[in-house]
């Protein structure tokens, strides 16, 4: 697998100062949680389940979650469960390393049971998976999720990651949320190479109190959210070699065919000159061209949130529309100014620490501090990329929307 390996090579070549790395399911975990990107959720009831994943695949799609949870109802898990075994032993003919060529898989169970149970049933389909999506993980329910997990590994010696949900109203009250999370810090600690990332499900943490942002709002602008989010990071996301890859909240809106009011391109955390006048795709297009796509595809609240993502410690998003995955690519890709910072950085805290002023001239770089936030850079930049210097994010956008 390859972050914009769906892009023609010339194109890649035009966009990318250092290209993106190739890994595999195989890969070592902390490349892994970096690479998830835009995680693509889909019901594991679609009858055409392995086409989807094919086609997705071939768009750029890197990883893919097949939910028997609340993306399907009650009465559908029985027959969601068949579909998933059938369909992903229908996928597993195609390909003779499974470690290659599809995207990393995960299964959102409802339960700890169905983890062996599945597991097992697969066959040798159980080669395509990653691990299991565990949602409302709390203290109390945790462990039997995990030890589940632990069990399948076992059975099949097949290496599965674990990636906790947390959306859990215990995790919306303010009176238990400290307990909450310390509790799930400690339970998580015992299966550190097995937890792949912690995720955040803001749709359920607003059902506590009866909230739904609107298309207008990012999560950030929920104060109650926005709480949760920080409180999330401060425990789980530290960077002293405790913390986790935290990813950020689902992107609830998508476009539709015909719209009343279609919403105004508002000025994002990016610069006018991030619309410049050429954009590579198939062929160039206009900033007025590349502005049309993003609002044709609703894309301007979804860029203000992933980027709110970033300044808060998140990494990756949970996707719900395949339209999502190609913002959240384009803005993980390190730009020239952010590499050549963290080689920087690291090249002076080699040096003995310090102060220097960035190659930009617009910034001081301090060795130390800004050590851990360099270190993560890199390791962005080895999985999504480097731009080139004259390159924008709407111009690598443009250019996922083109391919």
């Amino acid at each position: 697998m390859r972050h914009f390996g769906h892009l023609a090579e010339d194109v890649r070549g035009r966009l990318f100062l250092e290209q993106p790395r190739t890994f595999t399911a195989r890969s070592e975990p902390g490349v892994l949680a970096t690479a998830l990107g835009g995680t693509l959720y889909s019901p594991a009831t679609r009858p055409a389940l392995a086409a989807d994943i094919r086609k997705q695949a071939a768009r750029g799609v890197v990883s893919m979650v097949l939910c028997l949870e609340d993306a399907i109802a009650d009465h559908e898990v029985d027959a969601g469960e068949r579909n998933l075994v059938e369909q992903l032993n229908d996928l597993v003919k195609d390909f003779t390393d499974c470690a290659q060529g599809h995207p990393l898989l995960f299964i959102r169970v409802r339960a700890a049971a169905q983890i062996p149970d599945l597991a097992e049933r697969l066959g040798p389909a159980v080669e395509l998976l990653s691990g299991f999506v565990l949602p409302k993980f709390t203290p109390a329910n945790g462990a039997e999720y995990l030890a589940a997990l632990a069990a399948a590994e076992a059975a099949t010696g097949r290496r599965l990651f674990a990636m906790p949900v947390l959306e859990s109203p215990e995790l919306a009250h303010l009176e238990t949320r400290r307990e909450q999370l310390f509790g799930i810090a400690e339970l998580l600690a015992g299966y550190r190479e097995r937890v792949l990332a912690v995720r955040l499900g803001v749709t359920d943490l607003c059902s506590a109190y009866g909230l739904r942002r609107s298309p207008d709002l990012t999560a950030y602008d929920v104060a109650l959210v926005a709480a949760v989010i920080g409180d999330v990071v401060n425990v789980l996301g530290r960077a002293d070699g405790t913390g986790h890859t935290v990813t950020g909240p689902v992107w609830e809106y998508f476009p539709v065919q015909e719209r009343m009011f279609k919403p105004q391109l508002r000025r994002t955390p990016f610069t006018e000159a991030s619309f410049g006048t050429d954009a590579v795709g198939t062929g160039r297009a206009s900033g007025e061209e590349v502005r049309r796509r993003i609002i044709e595809h609703d894309l301007d609240g979804l860029i203000r949130e992933v980027e709110l993502d970033r300044a808060n410690g998140l990494l990756g998003k949970t996707c719900i529309h395949p339209s999502h995955v190609p913002a959240v690519h384009a803005l993980s890709v390190v730009t020239h100014e952010e590499y050549c910072d963290a080689r920087d950085i690291l090249r002076q805290e080699q040096d003995g620490g310090g102060v220097l002023r960035s190659a930009y001239t617009n910034k001081m770089n301090e060795a130390r501090p800004h050590r851990a936030w360099a270190e993560r850079i890199l390791l962005r930049a080895e999985v999504f990329g480097v731009a080139r210097e004259d390159v924008s994010f709407a111009e690598l956008l443009s250019a996922c929307l083109c391919a």
